[in-house]
């Protein structure tokens, strides 16, 4: 069997577990599209669950109000698509692989979206949300962000209060953009796994946005997971490098178009578009799993791709059809099966689990 038919045959088996797609924030602003996902593409790209984000802007007067809008729009899609179903738990997500349909869980993208308020975390935790990114690009009243000035020099107190109850009701603390020294305050008083669900390994491509490898290696020795984002910016060095800058662009194009999501879009792709950058291709996700398992472990590595989050994406990864590419690069660079199922799905699977019997 060549290499393309046993990738195929892989992901026929819906092994992917994605750890972050924007899908949800994309419809609301842009019903229009185009898009990077749809359920055909879904079941085409072999994903058997998908972490939607339910993010908000951080400039919002209300965004614990409107998380629970994305939550209510995500369930609406699986209400309204029996492909899909809403899975909070890990038995719902084998039952939802072993029925063929797609298990949708929630991830909180900021911790702007509790407003501060550990109540509001738990009742997104019981609405089915099952990671907090603990900021977004802005620096909050959690901790320091990786594309903001720091105020706290990593987590603050409450920022700690937070983590304290995530590990007690069984959520996972996400990493992903958060600033480095917020993740090392992280894991010296997490009591449970950490992830980071959309990120890349900072010394393949120096963007403050990615892991060092200290981090790497300290989520691994935990028994977390790192899942390799698709975006070029965070993929390859030089782009990483080009858009250093990017955060702050758009906080200013964020407060020139304030509450006008389309034209904040629009504004950022022209911004993009004006740069001469190597968008990067399959090759470049693959070295960035190959590092992240050098140094932290083949337990500690994943995907979290951010489609329809970026408007770049790499070659040979358009839209969510395209994971088996992955699959071919990594198996052409003589990866076992085993492992890169473990890539795929089955160390995301496994880190739920562990979390959410801690939490129990």
């Amino acid at each position: 069997m060549d290499v393309t038919a046993r990738a195929r045959a892989i992901h026929d088996t819906l092994p992917v577990v994605d750890g972050h797609n924007d899908w949800p924030w994309a419809l609301r602003t842009q019903p229009d599209g185009p898009f990077h996902t749809d359920v055909d593409r879904l079941l085409a790209g072999g994903v058997g669950a998908q972490f939607w984000s339910v993010y908000v802007p951080a400039d919002l007067q209300e965004p614990f109000v409107t998380t629970l809008e994305q939550i209510d729009l995500v369930e609406r899609l699986a209400a309204e698509d029996d492909r899909l179903v809403m899975a909070p738990t890990m038995n719902d997500v084998a039952e939802a692989q072993r029925q063929g349909r797609i298990a949708c869980l929630l991830g909180a993208e900021g911790g702007h979206s509790i407003e501060g308020d550990r109540g509001n975390l738990r009742e997104l935790f019981d609405r089915g949300v099952r990671y907090l990114t603990l900021t977004h690009s802005d620096t909050n009243d959690l901790g320091d962000s990786a594309t903001d000035d720091p105020i706290h020099g990593g987590l603050s107190d409450l920022g700690r209060l937070v983590v304290a109850e995530m590990n007690r009701i069984g959520m996972l603390v996400d990493i992903s953009h958060v600033s480095a020294a917020t993740m090392r305050d992280v894991l010296d008083v997490s009591t449970t796994p950490v992830i980071a669900s959309h990120s890349g390994a900072h010394a393949l491509a120096p963007h403050p946005r990615n892991v060092p490898d200290d981090v790497l290696q300290a989520v691994g020795a935990r028994g977390g997971v790192v899942m390799v984002v698709f975006f070029p910016g965070f993929l390859v060095r030089s782009t990483a490098e080009a858009m250093v800058d990017m955060f702050d662009d758009m906080r200013r194009i964020r407060a020139e178009h304030r509450g006008d999501e389309a034209a904040i879009a629009a504004e950022m792709d022209r911004v993009e578009s004006a740069l001469d950058l190597d968008l990067g291709s399959v090759a470049d996700v693959a070295d960035h799993v190959e590092h992240i398992a050098a140094v932290a472990g083949i337990d500690a590595v994943g995907l979290g791709s951010d489609f329809d989050g970026m408007s770049l994406t790499p070659s040979g990864l358009a839209d969510v059809s395209c994971y088996p590419a992955i699959t071919e690069e990594l198996l052409r660079r003589n990866w076992s099966e085993g492992d890169v199922r473990k890539v795929l799905g089955d160390n995301a699977r496994r880190v739920l689990r562990d979390v959410a019997t801690a939490g129990a």
